[in-house]
């Protein structure tokens, strides 16, 4: 079956080829990711560059533009858009290589790795201005949450709650949004992940940041420490932890004076977020048709029901995880 967007894509290649020197029959797979976008590299001048395929009925580029303008004036290593053509969704980027964190992490190296990407991220959350990216706010939460019984549950489970569960969810999620809720807001890239940092210099590169919001200040490194697809000993996500708490607290960031503050919001925030891909990596699989993101559930269950079982408040999350069995 022909690839109309490739070989569109390839037409607006080949049309700035004169300009950037690009070889059109070097374009290759780069990767690709859990939405409709797809990456591709290709060979220019004494350098390769990435193309970004985003069709415009399912993702907006403009987002990804504006975010990564502003990440650069934050000093974070982002890839430049050397060119674009918003309507068709097509991007070409620079080339931040193809090591990423998750694939180079190692409990050698991990302290290094991270203590890069907390002063990156540092930096990022101190730009933060009013009014210029969208609010992560009650709907938003909520919506998220969402996901996780209708998707995880209803769908991948095939289970119906009773009336009581629902009950006990909804009382979970609505102390969730109210933690959220209630933390200094800064800017979120959202989805601060090894998957989404690079190795490169400066280090780290960051990529996907295309939705990022204005929101809780733990969002970011918790997403960063608690990781979809790599774990760590609690004591030294604890320890990464501090370490991101000491310096933000010096960078004068929004934060509580108490460390064991902050670590209960880290670590409902994370709850928020771990219910939220659980959902959304079910939606992945039975509506995307990618079923692989699946397979890494049990490690976000382990982070639920670890958090569930530690607070009064969140008792009843963890007796349902109980009684759908979910191991």
């Amino acid at each position: 079956m022909q690839d109309i967007r490739l070989t569109a894509l390839t037409a607006w290649l080949s049309s700035l080829s004169p300009e950037l020197g690009l070889i059109t029959s070097s374009l290759r797979p780069a990767s690709m990711d859990a939405s409709s976008r797809r990456y591709f590299r290709v060979d220019g001048d004494a350098r390769t560059l990435i193309v970004m395929d985003a069709p415009p009925a399912t993702e907006d580029s403009r987002p990804f533009v504006r975010v990564a303008a502003m990440m650069k004036k934050a000093r974070v290593n982002v890839p430049e858009v050397v060119r674009s053509d918003l309507s068709q969704g097509f991007l070409l980027l620079s080339d931040l290589g193809d090591a990423t964190y998750l694939s180079v992490l190692n409990q050698q190296n991990a302290s290094e790795l991270f203590s890069d990407a907390i002063d990156a991220l540092i930096r990022w959350q101190l730009a933060t201005s009013i009014n210029v990216l969208p609010a992560y706010d009650e709907v938003l939460l909520r919506r998220e949450l969402l996901l996780f019984p209708d998707w995880y549950v209803a769908r991948h489970l095939q289970r119906v709650l009773t009336p009581a569960q629902s009950e006990a969810l909804e009382q979970v999620f609505a102390r969730l949004v109210v933690s959220s809720l209630a933390q200094p807001t800064v800017f979120v890239h959202r989805d601060y992940m090894p998957r989404n940092l690079m190795l490169s210099s400066p280090n780290p590169g960051v990529l996907d940041f295309q939705d990022a919001v204005i929101g809780p200040v733990t969002y970011d490194i918790v997403s960063l420490l608690r990781d979809a697809f790599v774990s760590w000993e609690e004591a030294r996500i604890r320890e990464w932890a501090r370490v991101y708490f000491d310096r933000a607290h010096v960078a004068a960031l929004p934060l509580h004076a108490d460390f064991d503050d902050f670590w209960r919001d880290f670590e409902w925030m994370g709850l928020q977020r771990h219910l939220k891909v659980l959902g959304i990596f079910a939606r992945i699989r039975y509506r995307d048709g990618k079923p692989r993101y699946l397979e890494d559930a049990p490690r976000f269950i382990g982070y639920v029901s670890a958090v569930a079982q530690r607070y009064d408040d969140l008792a009843p999350l963890a007796r349902l995880f109980d009684q759908l069995e979910m191991q």
